[in-house]
């Protein structure tokens, strides 16, 4: 069948749009990120805590700095004069050993992206991100799959939570990964050195994503689907829990992946589920009575889904172009039947298999993918096509994560830095997203439906699809979707001070480029220690 024949389906309205932000669309950022900091300065419970969050979400948030880590911040931000030794420390202590709640402040973050992102058809998407380490002392740290390297490497590896709506997309948590090996008694030292609490238990990935899904659905964020990669959707415990917490799963699985079409693929006929049988205790009475649940023999055998999509005839499959990120649209055939899964041998839920087909050369073998959703039988072929589209936007987040505000730019040992920085790169990442959606709202930026304008057409291997550009339409957006806030740190006359109502104490509004050696602080109730050159006061070390 040549593509001329095809009738191609556009999903690109139904996607979320590579995200775009320019340093002149952020005139007004000094006032869009105090307002934004007083949503989470009630969890911290002091006012030096309060004032170091806001100097390290305004550093992660410059655009001059090459290396956005703690030392780098603190002098760009509040001078290298008389006491920044004792400035940067006190950065250091707040995001390495600070006693705040991360919980705390990602269910609020939760809240917020569920205000500027939420729909009912939400999707969240598990992924991990790993960063090459130099030494094995941070905690985590060990020999394991490293993407960013291409190899098994010495790395930290992180899971990771994302949401992408037809709004936009950002991260929503994430938790560091402890391999087995940490848990060695030739590892006690390291554990002890990176402060790692003693009840950390031993937990796998998908465990990490299991309660990551549940605390955000328990939070009453809006959400529909989860997809994920082969690796977390081969773990039918996972992918259980996952529907068990009222989502829909679409997830990737291998190719050698079983289950039992309830249809037969070559003539589309229905075909019999399979059925389970105990058999009965031995005529005579004797031995042990049967308890354990077998698989009926006479039943239809179960099938490789590479072997069901062998089988499928051309009228079963649809050409859909869907958006694939900031690599354009991607044009390819989907088809989809029910099925039942297999668990442990057993039949298990029933199931869509949806495969991918893209399009190659003449001559080429096209490279399938394979995916199981546990969604209604009344779902949409349409719909499974978008979600299972909808991997890109986190691999979108680590990518502006790592280029714009710093995710892979720490320098931390412990265990509470980690959690305590990747917080903070969340909060960065989902400002420039809402930051981005006043901007449309005020006429100040693309829209998502401008941006998927500039996304021009195209398909796997470069092949153009069949549906053409309009007339005039403007070049493919750039690769880099977010631009950091180079704003904040313009060398412009710093605006006078003036504080925003909010829960919690006043936060004091942001300086384009505050020149002042001490660390801004909220009003204090009683007069601040003045700084000695050489000495440390209480605010300067209090975290």
């Amino acid at each position: 069948m040549t593509a001329g024949t095809w009738d191609i389906r556009d999903l690109l309205p139904e996607s979320p749009s590579p995200q775009a932000l320019t340093t002149v669309e952020v005139a007004a950022l000094a006032e869009e990120l105090a307002a934004y900091h007083a949503h989470f300065a009630p969890f911290f419970t002091r006012s030096e805590q309060r004032a170091w969050a806001e100097v390290y979400l305004r550093g992660l948030l410059v655009a001059d700095l090459p290396r956005k880590n703690t030392e780098a911040m603190a002098l760009r931000l509040l001078g290298a004069g008389d006491g920044a030794e004792a400035r940067v420390r006190a950065l250091q202590q707040f995001i390495g050993e600070g006693g705040w709640d991360d919980d705390a402040i990602l269910a609020e973050h939760r809240r917020l992206v569920d205000e500027s992102l939420g729909e009912a058809d939400g999707v969240l998407i598990v992924d991990e991100s790993a960063i090459a380490k130099r030494g094995g002392h941070s905690a985590g740290a060990a020999r394991q799959w490293c993407g960013s390297t291409g190899k098994t490497d010495l790395c930290q590896v992180g899971v990771f939570l994302g949401y992408a709506s037809r709004k936009g997309y950002t991260l929503l948590d994430r938790r560091l990964y402890l391999p087995k090996e940490w848990f060695n008694a030739d590892h006690r030292e390291r554990w002890t050195a990176c402060r790692i609490p003693d009840e950390t238990p031993l937990v796998s990935k998908a465990e990490l994503a299991s309660r990551m899904v549940e605390a955000a659905v328990a939070g009453g964020l809006r959400a529909g689907w989860l997809t994920c990669d082969e690796w977390y959707g081969r773990d039918s415990a996972f992918l259980d829990r996952v529907a068990g917490a009222g989502l829909s799963y679409l997830a990737e699985v291998g190719k050698n992946t079983r289950i039992w079409p309830l249809i037969d693929p070559a003539t589309g006929e229905p075909q019999a589920p399979p059925q389970t049988w105990t058999p009965p205790r031995n005529a005579s009475g004797k031995g042990r009575t049967p308890v354990r649940v077998r698989l009926q023999p006479d039943g239809p055998p179960s099938l490789r889904v590479d072997v069901l999509a062998a089988q499928l005839p051309a009228t079963a499959w649809r050409r859909y172009r869907v958006l694939e990120g900031a690599r354009g649209p991607l044009v390819a055939d989907f088809a989809a039947l029910r099925a039942v899964a297999v668990r442990d041998g057993l039949p298990g839920p029933e199931v869509w298999i949806v495969l991918r087909r893209p399009l190659v050369e003449s001559g080429e073998q096209p490279d399938l993918k394979y995916f199981l959703a546990n969604a209604p039988v009344s779902t949409p072929l349409a719909t499974l096509v978008r979600v299972s589209g909808l991997r890109w936007p986190i691999e979108s987040c680590f990518e502006e994560g790592k280029e714009e505000v710093g995710l892979d730019h720490y320098e931390l040992r412990f265990w509470r830095g980690w959690q305590h920085h990747m917080t903070m790169v969340i909060l960065a990442h989902h400002f420039l997203v809402r930051l981005r959606l006043h901007l449309e709202q005020r006429g100040g930026a693309p829209t998502a439906a401008d941006r998927r304008a500039d996304v021009g057409p195209g398909g796997l291997c470069g092949r153009v699809a069949t549906v053409q550009p309009a007339p005039g339409a403007p070049a493919p957006a750039s690769a880099r979707p977010i631009a950091a806030a180079s704003a904040l740190a313009a060398p412009r006359r710093p605006a006078p001070p003036s504080t925003r109502p909010g829960p919690g104490p006043r936060a004091r509004r942001l300086h384009p480029a505050p020149q002042s050696r001490r660390l801004p602080l909220p009003p204090q109730t009683h007069p601040p220690t003045p700084y000695r050159a050489g000495t440390v006061n209480h605010v300067s070390l209090s975290y």
